[in-house]
């Protein structure tokens, strides 16, 4: 029997076999190929532990209350997956067995959905890349509310997936020069393959000391805040110059005493800004929606102008995958963005 990856309990894993259901006329069925979870958005469902369910946020108030959440269990894991169709229903005509496909879709050898669901692969586009359009759109959002103008100085926080693809749409948008503070060495050195200026040790060098240095004191004009960690937003208010500004793409979690807003945040009048991408109205609607916003994102990495050359790392095994999940939870240095490969 095929086998899917599942959360047991806040924080626990296995792998469970299922059976697939007789195959409905208008459905379709797919053998993956390569699938891949979130790390960010995922890790918060899998640990079940953040604001979201000990306080569950309230969408017509606008804020968080209530009694804690009681997430249920079993629960799949898992965002995207590339796949070959080894079946097709009876009324079925846009797809024919041997079509690669893609789709939101949890990690598990097979699946079997409606024709519609699924999107076909393009021509020369790599499963690494395809992955990397959830992050690649997540980064966008952030790149939007920017205001990053041709010449800018950016400095992006945090080189997890999000924080690659948006130091590299900094240089799309017209930076001149991006800076990249992470502390593990196998991020900083990608991120300076694809394209940033200066790369930064934050645990090594003094982030903000650093980036005055490079830019005759002035400070970058626009930091990208990418980390998800208070320290990680610390730097980036020491960095950014007079009257800059901070986009933050990502949600917070932990100890947040650590956080200074003395000093530079009240001296330089800064403006923080947070974004998200599947938000019901984005700043920019209604022309931007988060389907455009995605959609965008997909085709800079189909034609090559965003790249995910090792950027999926670790890639490990489908029989592996529930040591690598459970590692990027536990040790999440070890990591940019998980791959798992099933063929």
């Amino acid at each position: 029997m095929p086998k899917e990856l599942i959360a047991t309990a806040p924080r626990q894993a296995a792998l469970q076999e299922y059976e697939e259901h007789n195959l409905e006329a208008d459905e379709i069925r797919v053998r993956t190929i390569f699938s891949s979870p979130k790390h960010g958005s995922g890790l918060r469902s899998f640990r079940a532990d953040t604001k979201d369910y000990t306080s569950p946020f309230d969408r017509k108030r606008g804020i968080h209350h209530g009694l804690p959440a009681k997430p249920s269990y079993p629960t799949r894991l898992g965002d995207m997956a590339v796949g070959e169709v080894i079946e097709v229903g009876s009324e079925v005509d846009q797809w024919q067995i041997g079509d690669q496909v893609f789709s939101h879709l949890p990690i598990r050898q097979t699946h079997t959905l409606k024709s519609r669901q699924v999107k076909a692969v393009p021509t020369g586009m790599t499963p690494e890349a395809i992955v990397y359009s959830d992050p690649a759109g997540v980064a966008l959002c952030a790149i939007q509310a920017s205001e990053i103008m041709l010449g800018s100085t950016v400095a992006v926080f945090g080189l997890g997936a999000i924080g690659q693809m948006a130091a590299q749409q900094a240089k799309l948008q017209g930076a001149r020069r991006v800076f990249a503070s992470d502390p593990i060495s196998i991020r900083r050195e990608l991120a300076a393959k694809h394209g940033v200026d200066v790369v930064i040790d934050p645990i090594a060098d003094d982030a903000g000391e650093l980036i005055r240095d490079e830019t005759g004191n002035a400070g970058v004009d626009i930091s990208i805040e990418a980390s998800a960690n208070y320290a990680g937003m610390n730097d980036a208010i020491r960095s950014t110059g007079y009257a800059g500004r901070i986009v933050s793409a990502a949600y917070y979690v932990g100890d947040s005493s650590i956080l200074s807003l003395e000093g530079e945040w009240h001296r330089n009048q800064l403006t923080i800004v947070s974004t998200r991408d599947v938000n019901p109205t984005l700043r920019n609607a209604p022309r931007w929606s988060t389907e455009r916003l995605h959609a965008e994102a997909f085709e800079l990495l189909r034609e090559g102008k965003l790249v995910a050359d090792g950027l999926v790392h670790p890639i490990v095994p489908f029989e592996d995958c529930v040591e690598a999940y459970l590692a990027t939870d536990q040790r999440p240095t070890e990591s940019i963005k998980l791959g798992v490969r099933h063929i």
